[in-house]
């Protein structure tokens, strides 16, 4: 698989009907077939995507590494810090709460280029499984700064932020 990385803007609704689910299975199709098809197509304001970029991202603005608990809120909820809401391999889903986007989008507002190369000189190599260069580094932050506007516009509609990717 790819491992290409989106956040989505919820309403409380789809949250609920998200977890109503009674398995991975079952909820993984709700969002393939009901969430992605219908906020891409219709919502695509509602939506951001993150590419690959999402694994260094989650690295800069936590501790370095790759881990649901790393870091510190609410930094550390951008990418994968949440609710986890499905437990196979093959796929991430994290849940952001309307309280903890409100957080991370005041936190977002002021974290700058320098912030985030901070916390990129700050992933092992060995660890992240990439070089890491200039180019690298510039393309973390052309999708880290994307999501900056979906943020913001998320917490001032007061929704969840669900963060996936397929692995």
């Amino acid at each position: 698989m790819s491992c290409l990385g989106v956040l989505f803007s919820l309403s409380e609704d789809e949250v609920i009907k998200l977890k109503s689910f009674n398995s991975d299975e079952e909820r993984l199709d709700y969002l393939q077939t009901e969430i992605e098809e219908i906020y891409f197509d219709e919502f695509p304001e509602r939506v951001v995507e993150l590419d690959k970029a999402w694994d260094a991202i989650h690295r800069s603005l936590t501790d370095g590494k790759l881990g649901y608990t790393n870091g510190t809120f609410p930094l550390s909820h951008v990418i994968l810090g949440g609710e986890i809401l499905y437990f196979g391999d093959d796929y991430i889903m994290s849940l952001k709460t309307p309280q903890q986007v409100n957080e991370i989008a005041k936190t977002l507002i002021q974290f700058d280029e320098t912030s985030l190369n901070i916390g990129y000189n700050k992933i092992s190599e060995i660890d992240y499984g990439f070089p890491k260069s200039d180019e690298d580094f510039e393309y973390t932050l052309s999708w880290f700064n994307d999501s900056i506007v979906f943020w913001t516009q998320a917490a001032k509609e007061d929704r969840y932020v669900l963060f996936t990717a397929d692995q």
